[in-house]
């Protein structure tokens, strides 16, 4: 007896074992084209979801190919053309500035499928193999505001601000949408918890720069700011404020080891669910969505561990409330019906066309305000929301 068990539970693990290789996509290889490298903890971010993508579908290292430091310049083009000569059948690329070259590349082989991140030209273009994808990364965002907020009451509480109300800062790179729909999401977060609270943004002219990233961090510290965020991808900012005792809400990944004081949470787009979802369908013989939006119901939109040394108390139970009901749609991030909660010039936003069909001089074409809120990133996957809404200051600008 003893011997057919074991002789039918090593049939079974055979079996087990010839479904999983039958499952692998063997017909697939995979190439992606990053900005940085390890050093980027935005480009990180897209290394970790490449493999975690390539375990959970049992890629072998022959069908991954990832190219690091490609600039947003010729380059780009000639990358992707190496990569369909090495036998790549999908290409992805990770950064806004990438986008041209990866659409003239895809116009020349068209019987390889080009997918981009951040990108606002799929759905314009029309071309069956050039596909754009983002997450509705402003409910993340939103979720770190609210951390932020209930740290604000924190120090409010304890009569610790450094003015008169609670001052949030926020490093960011550019003022293009995505950054402005992250902030935005980010201050909205943390006013629906502490509705008292305003922002300064410092931005920096550079998606990567570590020495301007700390220096504007340290601006904003000079101006007597509570806290701080950021949409910048190195450490300049963490750093910044762990030397000067400033909570942060980090972006794209924890930085709790460095940062053990002040570390708060992070926000993060997870890649891995786009990846398996590029490889199953090319795999498949199926067609790409032209514009793919991951969310929290996905697993694309995720948080970190909240740092409970430097989080408010009450902090995680807040977020897995506040994610419920995000998941729900029983609340929406750019709620527009609320009272007093989203307002341009003291006046409630109820209408706004979004430059969605984005041209040479962005032209609003598409009316995104209905049904009480705001519909970001519903008429293509990257962010539209560029409204300059009250309680947050610009110090300066770098388009």
């Amino acid at each position: 007896m003893k011997k057919l068990v074991a002789l039918l539970l090593t049939l079974a693990l055979c079996l087990t074992a010839a479904v999983s290789l039958a499952e692998t996509p063997a017909n697939v290889k995979l190439g992606v084209i990053l900005l940085h490298d390890e050093d980027s903890t935005y480009d990180l971010n897209f290394i970790n979801g490449v493999k975690e993508a390539q375990a959970n579908l049992g890629l072998s290292d022959d069908q991954v190919i990832i190219k690091r430091n490609i600039p947003e310049s010729n380059e780009c083009y000639e990358a992707a053309l190496d990569l369909a000569d090495e036998g790549c059948n999908i290409i992805f690329a990770d950064s806004f500035g990438h986008e041209s070259f990866m659409l003239q590349a895809a116009k020349e082989v068209p019987e390889v499928e080009f997918a981009h991140a951040t990108g606002t030209m799929a759905h314009t273009e029309k071309l069956a193999n050039f596909h754009n994808a983002f997450a509705s990364i402003y409910e993340g965002r939103y979720l770190a505001g609210v951390a932020a907020g209930l740290k604000l009451n924190e120090i409010k509480e304890a009569g610790n601000l450094k003015g008169e109300f609670p001052l949030m800062g926020y490093v960011g790179a550019f003022t293009y949408a995505e950054v402005v729909s992250g902030y935005t999401s980010f201050y909205l977060g943390a006013k629906s918890v502490c509705p008292d609270v305003q922002m300064k943004v410092q931005f920096t002219g550079s998606w990567y720069d570590e020495k301007e990233e700390k220096a504007a961090a340290e601006a904003l510290i000079a101006a007597n700011v509570d806290l701080i965020s950021q949409h910048a991808d190195s450490m300049g900012a963490p750093t910044a404020c762990e030397n000067a005792n400033i909570p942060n809400i980090s972006y794209n990944g924890s930085t709790v080891e460095s940062c053990p004081n002040t570390f708060i949470v992070a926000s993060r787009i997870n890649w891995a669910p786009y990846f398996e979802y590029l490889v199953t369908k090319k795999a498949a013989g199926e067609t790409i969505d032209t514009d793919w939006v991951g969310t929290i119901a996905t697993g694309s939109v995720v948080l970190t561990d909240v740092n409970l040394q430097a989080a408010a108390a009450g902090t995680v139970e807040k977020l897995e409330e506040v994610k419920a009901e995000l998941e729900a749609g029983t609340r929406k991030v750019y709620d527009t019906a609320a009272e007093g909660f989203i307002t341009v010039g003291g006046e409630a936003l109820t209408s706004y066309m979004a430059d969605v069909d984005t041209d040479d001089a962005f032209t609003p074409d598409t009316e995104v305000v209905s049904d009480g809120y705001f519909h970001e990133s519903e008429y293509r996957s990257a962010p539209y929301f560029d409204v300059q809404i009250d309680g947050i200051e610009l110090l300066n600008k770098m388009f």
